[in-house]
């Protein structure tokens, strides 16, 4: 199959994701006494935190990037696949929009959990990004097995579920010390997730092959 522009803009899944993780990674190390195996990774990003700047540098490809790989997603697959599927995909997008304009306007103000209208918005977020996360990889997975189609598919989905849904029971479960090693089940499957429908935009997903339903 030929590839098209928007297969090539696939691609941009891989840089969001490898920006993320430069972020995730290099971060710290303007933040002194951040603990990861603590701290969330949205304390590296918080108003006054020290790191904020490098953070901002170095995830700024995340966002954008990302917001075009899922959103061209859509686009591609908009006449093909069964109905479930389609939803899952579309809602897996409104997930990454929601995560990018809602951390945009209600950023942590510090590390931890501060009080405040920012800071529960920021939580709120948080909530319907989980939310929006499970529901669409569930339907990703149904629409595969359901249509037959894509199933490999369905096994990244799978997996990028049991990742969120560990790291969101996760962090009620293990002691405090370690809460930062579960929360980072739950970013780093969306993240990883969105890099691979990259992937399968860039190759052409199956070809289509499976008629509207």
């Amino acid at each position: 199959m030929k590839k098209t522009l928007v297969n090539y803009l696939g691609l941009l899944g891989i840089v969001s994701m490898l920006s993320y993780m430069a972020a995730m990674c290099f971060s710290p190390l303007a933040f002194p006494g951040y603990n990861w195996l603590a701290q969330a990774v949205s304390d590296l990003s918080a108003d006054s935190a020290p790191s904020r700047v490098l953070w901002n540098q170095l995830s700024a490809l995340y966002s954008p990037c990302g917001i075009v790989c899922c959103t061209m997603c859509c686009v591609a697959i908009r006449h093909s696949y069964n109905r479930i599927l389609r939803l899952g995909v579309y809602l897996f997008a409104v997930m990454n929009w929601t995560s990018a304009v809602g951390y945009a306007m209600f950023p942590l103000t510090a590390a931890g959990l501060p009080s405040g209208f920012q800071n529960t918005m920021h939580l709120v977020v948080t909530a319907f990004v989980v939310l929006l996360s499970i529901v669409s990889l569930a339907l990703i997975i149904a629409g595969c097995l359901k249509g037959r189609t894509c199933r490999s598919l369905s096994v990244w989905a799978a997996v990028a579920l049991a990742m969120m849904m560990f790291g969101g029971l996760g962090v009620n479960l293990v002691p405090s010390g370690y809460f930062g090693v579960v929360e980072r089940f739950s970013t780093i499957s969306a993240v990883g997730f969105n890099a691979v429908l990259g992937v399968y935009l860039f190759k052409g997903f199956d070809g289509g092959k499976e008629a509207v339903a």
